[in-house]
C-alpha cells in the first residue's frame, strides 16, 4: 500500500515540475501552418463588394494565393475586371535575387500587363493609374524593417491618395509578428530599405503598419487616402505563423525568416549570408576566417542570376540556426548581435569589415560605433529600450490582432 502511495506521489510531482516548467515558458500558441489562419484574400465575402464594378490593380507576387491558387487567377475566375499587376522587389513569381532590375512584361497566362515597383519606378506614375479604380495590396511580409515589401506599400498609398484611387490591404499573419526589437530607425537613415522610424523588428502585420502610418501622419497626403484593411481570421501575435510559400528567393524556410533580422546586418560587412547555398541567412562565413573554425560552405552561382558573394570560394563561419524550432530557441524574441560580434572580432582589417550600406540597415550610425568601440550585445542592446517603448506605446493604437503582451 505505502509503495503504491508513494508511487501516485511521484506521479503528482513530475507533473506539477512539467506544468511549472510549461507556465515558466514564452505563452506562445502552437507553431501553426497556413490552413489554422484565414488570410484575408481568403475571406472573399469581406472584400468582393468593394471590387464589383471597379477597375482593379493587384500589388501582388507568387504567395499571394488564395489556397493553392493565384489570387489573380481567382478574382478572375469570379469576374472581378483585374486590368494590371504591380509587383515589387523579386517581380511577379519571387524569382528575381535582392537588388536585381525587374523588367515591365506582360504575364503569359492572361495578357495582362505586369508593371514593376522596383528600381526606377517604385512609385505607381500617374498614368499607370489612369484606368484603376482601385489597388489592391497583398503581399506575405516577414516583419522586418528591411524588407521592402512595406517600402513599396507605402509608395501605393502614396499614389493612391494623390491620383484619387482606393486602396484596400488583404492582410497577412507576421511570422515574425510576436515580439518588437532592434534599433529604432533616425531620419537621416530613411533609405527603401527603412523610411520610418521603427525598429528592425515592429510586430505588426502589414495592415496594422498601414493604420500606423495614416494615423501617426508619417506619409504626406493621407487624409485623402480611401484605405480599407481587410483582416485575416484566428490570428493573433502570440501566433507563431508558419509560411508554407517562401516570400522570396533567399528566405527558403522558417528558420531563415526567423534569422533573417539579426543576419541580414551582415549584408553591410564584407561576410557572406549564403546567397548562392541551400541555407542563405541561416549561415554566415568569410574565405579569411579559416582556421577560426571548422565549418565551411561554398556559394556557387545560379545560372542567369547575379554571381553570390565569394562565389566559388571556400567561407569558413558557422551554421546560425537549422530549424525553426532552433531559431525560436536561440533568438529568442531578439536580434541577436553575437554572430555579428564574433565575425567582427574575427577579421583582421578592421577599418574594411563594414561597408555604407550598414547604416541603412541598422538605420543608425550607433551600432557601428558600438560595435567598433567592443561593447557586449546585452550592453547595446540596452541603448535600444527607451526608443523600443516609445515605440510599443504608438503601435499599440493600431492594432487589430491580439497582442503578445
Amino acid at each position: 500500500m505505502l509503495k503504491r502511495i508513494s508511487y501516485i506521489l511521484c506521479l503528482v510531482l513530475i507533473a506539477f515540475a512539467a506544468n511549472a516548467q510549461k507556465s515558466a515558458e514564452p505563452k506562445y500558441k502552437p507553431l501553426r501552418g497556413g490552413s489554422e489562419v484565414v488570410v484575408a484574400a481568403e475571406r472573399m465575402n469581406a472584400y468582393l463588394p468593394f471590387l464589383k464594378n471597379k477597375r482593379v490593380a493587384l500589388i501582388i507576387n507568387q504567395a499571394s494565393v488564395v489556397g493553392e491558387r493565384s489570387l489573380l487567377d481567382t478574382l478572375l475566375t469570379v469576374g472581378v475586371k483585374v486590368v494590371k499587376v504591380f509587383v515589387p522587389e523579386h517581380g511577379f513569381r519571387g524569382e528575381a535575387q535582392a537588388g536585381e532590375h525587374v523588367d515591365n512584361s506582360i504575364d503569359s497566362a492572361t495578357q495582362l500587363p505586369i508593371v514593376s515597383l522596383y528600381g526606377d519606378n517604385k512609385k505607381p506614375k500617374p498614368e499607370f493609374l489612369k484606368d484603376v479604380d482601385v489597388v489592391v495590396y497583398d503581399l506575405q511580409d516577414v516583419g522586418v524593417r528591411f524588407y521592402t515589401y512595406i517600402s513599396t506599400m507605402q509608395y501605393a498609398m502614396e499614389a493612391c491618395a494623390e491620383n484619387g484611387k482606393e486602396f484596400i490591404i488583404l492582410d497577412r499573419p507576421n511570422p515574425n509578428g510576436h515580439y518588437v526589437d532592434g534599433p529604432v530607425l533616425k531620419p537621416e537613415f530613411k533609405s527603401f530599405v527603412g523610411m520610418q522610424p521603427i525598429p528592425i523588428v515592429y510586430g505588426m502585420t502589414v495592415g496594422e503598419y498601414a493604420k500606423m502610418l495614416v494615423g501617426e501622419k508619417w506619409v504626406k497626403g493621407m487624409e485623402k487616402l480611401n484605405m480599407k484593411v481587410i483582416t485575416c481570421g484566428a490570428y493573433d501575435h502570440t501566433a507563431l505563423y508558419t509560411l508554407y510559400i517562401r516570400p522570396s528567393p533567399n528566405l527558403k524556410n522558417m528558420a531563415a525568416i526567423m534569422a533573417y533580422p539579426s543576419m541580414c546586418l551582415f549584408e553591410g560587412t564584407v561576410v557572406s549570408v549564403g546567397r548562392g547555398t541551400s541555407t542563405p541567412f541561416q549561415v554566415w562565413g568569410h574565405p579569411s576566417f579559416k582556421g577560426k573554425t571548422m565549418y565551411s560552405f561554398r556559394p556557387v552561382p545560379v545560372w542567369g542570376k547575379p554571381d553570390p558573394l565569394y562565389a566559388f570560394q571556400d567561407c569558413f563561419g558557422q551554421l546560425a540556426v537549422m530549424t525553426k524550432e532552433e531559431a525560436l530557441t536561440i533568438i529568442n524574441r531578439r536580434v541577436r548581435l553575437v554572430w555579428l560580434l564574433k565575425a567582427y572580432n574575427w577579421y583582421e582589417d578592421k577599418s574594411k569589415f563594414f561597408n555604407p550600406f550598414f547604416e541603412k540597415l541598422a538605420g543608425t550610425a550607433e551600432l557601428r560605433k558600438q560595435i567598433e568601440s567592443g561593447m557586449t550585445e546585452d550592453a547595446i542592446r540596452a541603448t535600444w529600450k527607451k526608443d523600443i517603448d516609445a515605440f510599443k506605446k504608438i503601435r499599440k493604437k493600431y492594432l487589430l490582432y491580439a497582442d503578445f503582451e
